[in-house]
């Protein structure tokens, strides 16, 4: 029995339930029963066990189970006798005094209830529609790249099937070298300032900018002195802030050799018959895939922002604690993996908020524009998404196999689809701008580059 309904706050809520004593006591009497049959004490038969060395061993264990169960089930018939959309867990606190009637166990339940949420006219919502193009610039930037990741390299100065490096032998960017170096602080070495044989490939940035500029312009065999101011926030503690005077060796230099662009770096790229019309064909296929993901990524970043822009509601406080435990969870999950020790790393509770909110938030108004205007994934919606997804794969019908025979995969890609209607939904309803990004600024590849 369920009395009326107390609104506490703005989502918060407050209903008393109550059932009769002897409700519970018959249930648990039941379950004792039930338990008597197959418990084991010293002396007796499985199934032969007194009934009050049942109660005395199970009963509290019991009757709590009952408990939960008999609040669990008057809370839920309460909420559906008022109609209510609770949100997250109740809190339960049990009641006592003359408000509770005599025979009766009374409890009263705090909870929040999900808001009401008008989704009105998106006309006033202003969205960035991303467009990015590959051009010719972009594949040969992309070959480039692909070479200098194969690259290898020879020793200047000798003759070997590809020349000798060129007439200049001296260190230069893009050579790697090899040096012996020797690091003291007031005249005493530190730690971890001494190296024989150290290789470093110049102008990658490995290396602090006064070691790389002093290394460059020598020739094997020569030796340079200079100072290295070391940055304050520099890892190691113990000479961070700190001038040393380094000495430093040459004593190997090999020039690098990028594979040229033939059919044999074709066939490295897995085009079998070196076809080099081919692989640029390929490359631009898969740079214009890669580049399609990006833009749908920061278009819909751009639909999400504006959509908690223009619809306001108060979100239940619950839900964003749950999700920011959630989020926690990931966090310290994903630190572990990565080899982190978070057994003692503190996660304040509060750090999560401002994420879990937008993604409560967010959740809230997707559901309610799905439901609305009938934006649910179809069949051959996620059916074409899984196949977009195989295409970038070497055998597209095992991703695809792979897809169709976990659930869980599936409502996964389900999930990106319908996010996807939601987002051609408010495209077709907002005013949307056009915005042109630069290739390596979508990609995020300027060094590369």
């Amino acid at each position: 029995m369920a009395t009326a309904v107390e609104t506490l706050d703005k989502l918060e809520r407050r209903l008393t339930i109550s059932f009769p004593i002897a409700d519970v006591q018959s249930e648990v009497e039941k379950r004792l029963k039930q338990r008597a049959r197959t418990a084991k004490a010293p002396g007796f038969r499985p199934g032969k066990v007194p009934m009050k060395m049942v109660a005395a061993q199970y009963g509290y264990q019991v009757e709590t189970e009952v408990l939960n169960d008999k609040v669990g089930q008057a809370f839920a018939a309460a909420a559906n006798e008022n109609k209510l959309r609770v949100a997250g867990y109740p809190s339960i606190e049990p009641k006592s005094g003359s408000d509770v009637a005599e025979g009766s166990l009374a409890f009263d339940a705090t909870f929040e209830v999900y808001p009401e949420i008008t989704v009105g006219d998106l006309a006033a919502a202003e969205v960035e529609q991303v467009k990015s193009d590959v051009t010719d610039a972009e594949i040969d930037k992309t070959i480039d790249i692909l070479r200098k990741q194969r690259v290898h390299f020879h020793v200047k100065g000798e003759q070997g099937a590809h020349g000798d490096g060129g007439a200049d032998q001296s260190a230069q960017n893009g050579d790697r070298a090899t040096v012996d170096f020797v690091g003291k602080i007031d005249g005493v070495e530190f730690a971890g300032g001494k190296a024989d044989g150290f290789a470093f490939v110049l102008g990658e940035g490995r290396m602090l900018p006064e070691f790389e500029t002093a290394t460059i312009g020598l020739k094997v065999g020569e030796s340079k002195t200079f100072p290295l101011a070391f940055p304050e926030d520099y890892h190691g503690k113990d000479v961070a802030g700190k001038t040393a005077e380094f000495t430093i060796t040459l004593t190997k230099l090999e020039w690098a050799h990028m594979p040229e662009v033939d059919s044999e770096f074709a066939k490295m790229l897995g085009v079998e018959d070196g076809d080099l019309v081919k692989m640029r064909t390929d490359i631009k296929e898969n740079l214009e895939r890669e580049v399609r993901g990006r833009v749908k990524a920061k278009t819909k970043e751009s639909v999400m922002d504006a959509l908690v822009k223009v619809v306001e509601f108060d979100v239940p406080k619950t839900l964003v604690a749950q999700d920011g435990e959630r989020l926690a969870e990931m966090t310290r999950q994903d630190m572990a993996q990565r080899g982190m020790n978070v057994k003692d790393v503190p996660f304040p509770a509060d750090l999560f908020n401002a994420q879990a909110e937008r993604r409560v938030r967010l959740g809230l108004i997707l559901a309610e524009l799905v439901k609305a205007n009938n934006l649910q994934a179809t069949t051959e919606q996620i059916k074409a998404q899984v196949e977009d997804f195989a295409q970038s794969y070497e055998d597209p019908q095992q991703v695809v196999k792979y897809y169709f025979s976990d659930r869980n995969r599936l409502a996964e890609v389900e999930a990106l689809v319908l996010e996807e209607n939601v987002v051609n939904y408010v495209l077709g309803k907002a005013k949307v701008t056009d915005k042109v990004l630069p290739f390596d600024e979508l990609m995020g590849n300027n060094a590369q580059a």
